[in-house]
């Protein structure tokens, strides 16, 4: 009996293996799943954290820094360089208490071994060989907008609105003393247009300050509020709809040295645009984009950074539908009388070399094509480094291109999406970068040759142990029978082509964004894996209108927003049709903001079509949208009355037959309550029967746990509804 058992227990332990293998592999949850979720960090394959001191490349941890590649390239085997105990034991803990995470770890200084980290008070910099401190400066608290400036170590700030600097030894200096909710100093402008996001701009060495003032006293009000009190109050977003009076935006310029402050002289500001401030190398000329209220104009123009005065237009651009300008100029850093200027005047974003007097000397990039952001320079090769789709509309990846000719060399292997950064010196990238069948993977590029040696090895996939369905991507035509459409389709677990399925159009569709690449899963979202796992088909396309895909393609849908859009879903919408495994009579769409516009739209416009709809944070009416992008893509509601009244929805809110759920955050600043309370009472006049749901205290978008909320809830809609 003993030997049996023995040799039973053998066995068991022989299999156990192969029974582990033979478990049914997990399901998700949407605490596993969404980015506010419980679950999600413990099921997803750390990164590694990294930041260049000059050309070398370190890792940075919680409790230590190593270095990973040193400045010429070669593998420094991990060898630390410093620890959190080290630097703990140098600070001062009474005045800026202790340094609790190092993986946010930047190096200011290339030549020298001095890191800038975070502290529970402020900032401190340590330097590492001699460990000890070099300089200390505390938080801000409650401040609205911060920017250091690393030359003179100080600190421009805004709270209560008004705009401070705080010097290298501590000292405050108040710029401004009239500063309120309705003049602004020092943030961001223009609602965030034009690739604004800041309003503070320090000169290169730090011996000035350019900031924006936005007197916004005339816009209106719209009356949010805040239900935090006893009685709930007033919370009122400043927000000008477009073909309304919008705010004034100023430019100041404050000297360090002479403490005084004077103001660009562009002239009355009424209407009009100012975006992408830049400096000169040498701190004597200021550069803006200007721009008019019909937006189809921009010059680029020069100011005396000590007096204001206006010095004169360097560049003009003008475009029957819009000129957006989104990329400040940038000089070479080996040559400070040559500048680039990003421009998409030939119909698709490219690099242009100008002298700093306004001269045009050459086109640098050229095809059809996207330049997706100038990384740096390169300033041995003297070459731009940048990040473009040229190789597939979807993909996204590395290139140098040298300044002398405009020879275009790839960096990396030409598939895939990549994201990356460059030293200090140009001379390699930190490149993280995924493909459809591929999660991630991080490598450090030479950025001359491309040479890539591996800072962490590929990663296939986060959830091995999770049922993942089948993700495929493709491309269909679009309405007008010849562009290329990219698609995503996501097949339910289990799939069975024998069966019919349910399907869910997930669309966004409107400018600058689209929802398809060939990073890993061709970029699909949480959200339709676990759709998949509930047995649904969810089907993505990036319609005409959507970004990096040129001028024409983004434009065609000037002035009528929503038309075409609808016209390529459902290009989508025949395409799922003709799958036998996709039943038509169950199919549902949702969307979020643009997206909650077009599920509104092709819920109304399509009754037949569509069973089922969620529809996010949505405009119903762009007259109740804000002037800056409502009248880039439409003009006024003065000067295209028709545009207008074809695009609203209100008049379409008779029209619905199927499931509609409206969800909006209360306190959204960016689609405001009227438009969705607008549709309700549309549907309430027509007797259509839409549902509603509410965030109170959230925006535009949901945070946090809400996130996972958010997503139970439009889950649960279509299971009610669509199945």
């Amino acid at each position: 009996m003993k030997t049996i058992s023995k040799v039973a227990a053998l066995m068991s332990l022989l299999l156990l293996p192969l029974s582990v293998m033979a478990q049914p592999k997990k399901s998700f949850t949407l605490d596993d799943l969404m980015w506010g979720g419980s679950n999600y960090w413990n099921i997803m394959p750390r990164s590694v954290f990294t930041a260049w001191w000059g050309d070398a490349l370190v890792q940075t941890n919680v409790d230590d820094v190593r270095l990973l590649y040193d400045a010429k390239g070669r593998d420094a085997k991990k060898q630390v360089l410093f620890t959190a105990d080290e630097v703990n034991a140098a600070i001062d803990h009474e005045a800026m208490g202790h340094v609790r995470n190092l993986a946010y770890a930047t190096f200011p200084c290339p030549e020298q071994p001095v890191a800038a980290l975070t502290t529970d008070k402020g900032m401190v910099f340590y330097d590492w060989k001699a460990r000890k401190i070099l300089w200390q400066g505390t938080r801000i608290a409650d401040a609205q907008a911060t920017k250091f400036c690393l030359p003179v170590k100080a600190t421009a700030y805004v709270k209560d609105w008004n705009l401070y600097v705080r010097d290298a030894e501590g000292r405050d200096v108040q710029l401004s003393t009239d500063g309120s909710r309705e003049l602004q100093y020092g943030l961001s402008v223009h609602r965030d247009e034009f690739g604004i996001s800041e309003g503070l701009f320090w000169s290169p060495k730090g011996s000035a300050l350019a900031f924006y003032r936005m007197d916004q006293s005339m816009v209106t009000d719209f009356p949010l509020i805040d239900i935090d009190h006893r009685v709930a109050q007033l919370a009122p977003e400043k927000y000008p709809m477009a073909g309304m009076t919008s705010h004034k935006v100023t430019v100041g310029v404050y000297h360090m040295a002479s403490g005084r402050t004077v103001y660009l002289q562009a002239g009355d500001p009424t209407d009009r645009y100012f975006t992408n401030i830049a400096w000169s190398p040498d701190e004597q000329t200021i550069y803006m984009f200007e721009l008019p209220r019909t937006q189809d104009k921009a010059e680029l123009v020069a100011y005396d950074a000590a007096t204001g005065a206006r010095k004169g237009v360097l560049y003009t651009e003008t475009n029957a539908r819009y000129v957006e300008p989104m990329n400040p100029i940038v000089f070479l850093p080996w040559d400070s009388s040559k500048f680039i200027m990003q421009s998409r005047r030939d119909g698709y974003n490219h690099l242009y070399l100008f002298s700093a007097d306004g001269k045009e000397l050459s086109q640098l990039t050229s095809g059809k094509y996207e330049v997706i952001d100038l990384l740096g320079f390169n300033s041995k090769t003297q070459s731009v480094i940048l990040q473009a789709n040229a190789e597939k509309p979807v993909c996204h990846n590395l290139y140098s291109v040298r300044v002398k000719d405009g020879r275009r060399t790839l960096l990396d292997n030409g598939r895939g999406v990549h994201n990356a950064t460059l030293s200090a010196g140009g001379l390699f990238l930190a490149d993280t970068w995924s493909e459809p069948t591929m999660f991630r993977q991080q490598d450090h590029l030479n950025a001359a040759n491309g040479k890539a040696q591996p800072i962490a090895e590929a990663i296939s996939t986060p959830w091995a142990d999770y049922n993942v369905p089948t993700i495929e991507g493709g491309t269909i035509k679009a309405a007008d029978g010849a562009t290329d459409l990219y698609y995503r389709l996501v097949k339910p677990i289990d799939f069975d082509p024998a069966k019919k399925y349910p399907a869910v159009v997930y669309v966004y569709g409107g400018p600058h964004a689209h929802n398809v690449q060939e990073s890993f899963n061709y970029w699909a979202r949480p959200w339709e894996i676990y759709m998949a796992q509930k047995g649904y088909i969810v089907f993505v396309v990036d319609n005409r209108g959507s970004q990096y895909r040129g001028f024409d393609f983004e434009s065609s849908t000037f002035r009528h927003l929503g038309d075409v859009e609808m016209q390529d879903q459902m290009c989508g919408v025949d395409f799922l049709k003709s799958l036998p495994y996709v039943d038509a009579d169950k199919l549902g769409v949702h969307g979020w903001s643009f997206g909650g516009f077009m599920t509104t739209n092709l819920m109304c416009s399509y009754p037949e079509t569509f069973k089922v709809g969620v529809a996010g944070g949505p405009v119903i009416d762009w007259k109740y949208y804000e002037v800056m992008y409502g009248e880039r893509y439409m003009d006024t509601p003065q000067e295209n009355p028709d545009g207008y009244e074809s695009s609203s929805l209100l008049p379409k809110a008779k029209n619905l037959k199927g499931r509609l759920q409206i969800i909006v955050g209360l306190n959204d600043p960016t689609c405001v309550l009227q438009h969705s309370l607008s549709f309700l009472r549309a549907c309430e006049d027509a007797g259509t029967q839409p549902d509603y749901f509410v965030y109170p205290g959230q925006g535009h978008n949901m945070m946090g746990r809400d996130m996972v909320h958010l997503h139970e809830r439009i889950t649960r809609y279509f299971e009610d509804y669509l199945k």
